[in-house]
This record gives C-alpha cells, structure tokens and sequence, in this order.
C-alpha cells in the first residue's frame, strides 16, 4: 500500500468518525416575564396580577406551554427540531394595567432568576419579555430584567430575546442581548413563528455557524397606534420589506419593525428598527437606517381624523349593513385600560340604539346579577368605578339573561396566539328596549379581558352575526377576531387611559419632543 493511499484512507477514516459523532445536545432555558405598562393607568400592577407558572416535581411545563400558540410554543417546537434539551423556568403574565410596583418586579424577578441558577449547566436562554414594561422607579423594566441577568448568566452567555410589536426599545437592551426579536405583524398573528425563528438562530449560535451582531434605530416619532395595523398602508410594504430582508440576504439573521407602546411615559418611548446580521455591524447599521427612514418617510398618512363616540354610534346606527363593530380605543384592555369605560354605554341609551353588544369589567354589578338570578330584574349602575378616566356610572335597566364561569377556549390564531382565557364570573343582562330579534347586551365580568377571541362572547350565547353593533375594547388588537363577522369596522376617538390621541395626556420622561405628539 502506498503511502498516498495509506494517508487517504486514515482521512476518509477520520472524516467518517467524525460524521458519526452525535450532534451534541445543548441545554436551553425557556423563560418569560411580561407586561405593558400603561403610565397613565393610576392602578398600579401587583403580584396579584400576575399568573405566575414554574416547573414543579411531576409536571411537564414544557408540554403545557407547547399547546399554546405564542413565542413561546415556537421556542418549544423548533427547540425540538434543533435537539434541544428544553429547560422550562418561569412564565409570568398579566394583564396590561399601571407600572409594577417595585416589589413586584423585583419578587417575580427574583423568582425567574432563581429558577435559572437551579436549571444546571445551560448552553443558552429563550426568554420572552413585552418591551414595554414600567416599574415604578424603573422606566425600562425589560432592560433592567436584562441588565440582571446579563450580570448573573456573564457577558458572553447566549441571550436571545422576542419583544411584542409595541416594545419601546433602548440602546441599552439591544446591548444586553444578544439577539432581540420582535413580532412583525399587528395584530399579532405570528408570535409562534417569531418563537421559533429565535431558537433557529440560538442554535446556529450554538453550532458555531453564525456570530449575531445587531443595531438598532429609532425615529424620531410617536408612531400612533391607530396606524399599526401592519396588514394594510402604510405599515404593509415596510413589514414586507423586512420579511424580504431576511429571506433575500443570508447576512440577516432578523430584521424588527416595531412600531412602540405610545401608553408608556419613558424615554426610549417609539418606534424602532433592530436589524440582527451574521457578523456585520455596517450591514446591521445601514439596514436598520434604511427601514427607519421608511417609517418616517409616512408621516403625512398618519394624522388622526376620529369620531368621537356620539358620532360614532349614530354612524353605526345609520349603517346599511350590520353587524357594525366600535373599537373603544380609549379603553383598550390589551393596552392597560379599566375595561369599564362607559361614553359608548351612555350614548347608546341616550341615541336609543338597538342590537348592540358592549362588555364592561364590574365585580360588583356581576354579583348583583347573580343576587338576582336569571331572569330576575336588574337595576344597577355598571362601570365607570375604575379611576376616573373612563366616565361615570351608568344606569342600566332589564333583566338577566344569563350567568357563566366567563371561562372559554380560542383554538383559531388569534391575537398574541392565547389559547385558554377566563373573564371570570359573568352576567349577561337584556337591556330594556330589546325585542325578540333584536337584543340589546350587557355583559358583565368579574376580570379584566382584552377582546382577542370571539368567543368571549359566542361562549355566552351571543351571536355576532344577529347583532347590529358591536364593542371591543381595544384599537387593532381586536380586529383579528372581529373583522371576519363585521360589516365595517369604526375606531371611536373615545377618552381614557388608552386615548389615541396623544395630546389627553402629559409626558414627562420621553426623551425628546416626537413627532406625532401633539
């Protein structure tokens, strides 16, 4: 044998010894710790607030955060994929609401924390937070939860991170991680395809195959909620371009654009473009620049022209086809509202509107309703009793229809891909002016729930599609689940904590006068 051959056969050999070798198993820790915060929600949130869930002896927390269809489903099910041992640590959410309280957050980060030291050896983190968390005392709560952990896992350990579509981003957070994510769709329809694309490139990570670098930039604008519908103008063809971006060039490994949380009083409050490329800051940077400027080259098709809610029920009421659904953007739920606004309430008595759906969060007025009994008289004043944003109470007279365990399942993807929801013990009241065919409904709930799913309100035995107006609470979020049965869909320019026009409310921590504030 010649020693040429000798030499190819040992390398041939060590190639194919070395093609055998397992791919080794990397330990990923899951984990998340979210909210949005509104500032001008005098309600502070508490651990109260919180549903707090953590791996338990005999429970399988992995499982049961896979059947849901959110970012963290998408870290489970492409996690898989990559042969990841998966390391559930703590999930905790709440209902958007005021600022945590600063034992709040440091109780429940301490909880995340703690369960990340008793995981083990780990390779990486998938953590999902909201980016638009206040803390009382801490205007950025997601860097501060970044700031912590960056200094308890060391600077070089892999943190890859997916925000909500409304994250206001600081520079710092973007430092802090080593990978941030955010939704690109509004409403939020593919968090589980955001989920998954982090853990894809945690393990390209990983595997040694690419080196992430990311920048962000900002614009310097108030992106108005009312315009971040990413489905149509002039949202669409931006969202377009960065999903192109990453399908087009191997070099990017995400590209975000989000568009802000305008709710919360901070100084990195806005819009923001993250661009992440394999190794490239200069491409990062340019990319980045080029999307921002995209958003600010929009600003003469993002002015507020708005009915109020007097001229927005009697335009309802005027529709030729039914059934008509008002956004009360003033009492966006998903946004950190009172969920018991009553202006639309109050005009629909007083225009003596027909066939209308409206649900209002108040424990009481349900314990009254339960008090009575189906089919018992009701006579109660409902709503207005959170803060005093949302109107004053309103008298409301008929009978009960109906009382429920308000607890329901979405299994349509839906906004931010919940699965399970409960609006706690609910009451159903027939207002007085209701007929046989047309119905007039009160819903009553004991818990705040923003409007995601239909079926909030289909579980109580109220069809949409035999009702001539419609309420959801909240600004787009919503219309993933109303706009299939609508006719038409009006944004009402209603007050409160989540009023779309910026000028009800007075900032004072935003870092520069935005356009779009006044």
């Amino acid at each position: 044998m010649s020693l040429l051959t000798a030499i190819s056969l040992i390398t041939t050999g060590l190639a194919f010894e070395a093609q055998a070798q397992p791919q080794r198993q990397f330990r990923v820790a899951i984990g998340a710790f979210k909210h949005e915060s509104n500032s001008f929600n005098t309600n502070a949130t508490t651990v109260k607030d919180y549903n707090v869930e953590e791996q338990r002896p005999g429970e399988d927390m992995i499982a049961r955060w896979a059947k849901n269809q959110n970012e963290e489903a998408g870290f489970i099910t492409a996690g898989r994929n990559e042969k990841f041992q998966l390391v559930a640590t703590l999930h905790a959410n709440a209902t958007p609401k005021g600022p945590l309280t600063k034992d709040t957050f440091e109780t429940i980060l301490a909880r995340l924390q703690n369960s990340l030291r008793n995981a083990g050896k780990l390779d990486g983190l998938l953590l999902a937070l909201h980016g638009a968390m206040v803390v009382q005392g801490i205007p950025h709560g997601d860097e501060e939860i970044l700031r912590r952990l960056r200094s308890q896992l060391g600077p070089d350990f892999p943190i890859v991170v997916t925000q909500d579509f409304h994250a206001n981003i600081s520079p710092e957070t973007v430092r802090l991680s080593s990978v941030l994510i955010t939704y690109k769709q509004c409403p939020h329809l593919d968090t589980q395809e955001r989920g998954a694309q982090a853990a894809h490139i945690l393990a390209r990570m990983l595997r040694g195959e690419v080196k992430p670098v990311q920048r962000v930039v900002k614009p310097p604008m108030l992106y108005n909620i009312i315009f971040q519908n990413t489905y149509i103008e002039p949202l669409l063809p931006i969202t377009n371009d960065s999903i192109a971006l990453e399908k087009n060039n191997p070099k990017v490994l995400a590209a975000s654009v989000s568009g802000g949380y305008q709710y919360a009083d901070v100084p990195f409050m806005g819009p923001s473009v993250v661009v992440v490329t394999d190794n490239d800051p200069a491409l990062a940077e340019r990319e980045a620049k080029r999307l921002s400027d995209r958003m600010w080259s929009t600003r003469d098709k993002i002015r507020l022209h708005l009915p109020d809610a007097a001229q927005a029920v009697r335009q309802a009421m005027a529709a030729k086809k039914f059934p008509v659904t008002l956004m009360d953007t003033g009492d966006n739920v998903g946004g950190g509202s009172s969920a018991d606004s009553t202006f639309l309430l109050e005009e629909f008595l007083k225009q003596k509107a027909t066939g209308w759906v409206i649900t209002i969060a108040d424990a009481a007025a349900v314990q009254q309703a339960m008090k009575a009994g189906p089919g018992g008289r009701f006579d109660v004043a409902v709503g207005g009793k959170m803060d005093n944003m949302h109107g004053n109470p309103v008298r409301v007279t008929g009978k009960v229809k109906s009382l429920h365990n308000g607890e329901y399942m979405e299994t349509e993807v839906r906004h931010g891909g919940g699965r399970y929801f409960t609006s706690g013990l609910t009451a159903v009241v027939e207002a007085d002016g209701s007929t046989p065919d047309v119905k007039n409904l009160l819903v009553l709930t004991t818990l705040r729930v923003a409007p995601m799913s239909l079926q909030q309100i289909v579980s109580l035995g109220i069809y949409p599609e035999r009702q001539r107006i419609l309420v959801a609470k909240g600004t787009i979020a919503p219309r993933a689940a109303y706009e299939p049965v609508s006719a038409e869909v009006i944004p009402v320019d209603s007050p409160g904590s989540t009023a779309v026009n910026p000028g009800r409310f007075q900032f004072r921590l935003v870092r520069e006068k935005l356009w779009g504030m006044e």
